[in-house]
């Protein structure tokens, strides 16, 4: 036993490493992104999470925005905590019983415009998780979805270039 436990601590990790970011791409999507903010809205966009019952993988990589490598508040992105500032409700996982009410609520307080982007698999299409009694299903059940971001779950750089095509979308239809 003891052999065991030597050879876990000297060994190290039993994972992979991650995929190297691109930076320069990474400050150019988020330039972009920034600009089709300011160009459709007049100002940084602002971001309302909702977890609607996911297994959290998908908040860990929204979580990922906010850190040094991504880190959306020096393009002027930011995520908020109410859904009266928000402009964007990104939602993750299916919609369970216990939060449909809470979803519809959300949505109905946040100003227009406003839009909502399904993140992953699981809030576009149920996921792992389709067909379960504890769940209404994906989140076009409850509220009108925007734009679906698939990934289980979808990779930062994912989520950025999703937002950036909801922007761009919306300009091009106003």
């Amino acid at each position: 036993m003891f052999k065991h436990i030597l050879r876990s601590l000297t060994g190290g990790p039993v994972t992979e490493a991650a995929p190297a970011p691109s930076l320069d791409g990474l400050a150019e999507l988020a330039g972009q992104l920034d600009r089709a903010a300011k160009a459709r809205l007049g100002r940084s966009l602002s971001i309302r999470a909702v977890d609607a019952g996911s297994c959290n993988g998908c908040e860990l990589e929204l979580h990922a925005l906010n850190n040094p490598l991504y880190d959306l508040e020096r393009f002027g992105l930011r995520f908020v905590a109410s859904p009266r500032h928000a402009d964007v409700l990104l939602v993750t996982g299916p919609v369970t019983k216990n939060m449909g009410d809470a979803l519809r609520r959300t949505w109905e307080a946040t100003p227009d415009p406003k839009w909502v982007v399904a993140c992953g698999a699981c809030a576009i299409d149920g996921g792992v998780f389709a067909g379960s009694y504890a769940c209404l299903g994906p989140v076009e059940t409850v509220i009108p979805v925007d734009l679906r971001i698939p990934g289980c779950p979808p990779r930062p750089t994912e989520l950025l270039a999703g937002l950036l095509a909801l922007l761009e979308r919306s300009a091009r239809a106003a």
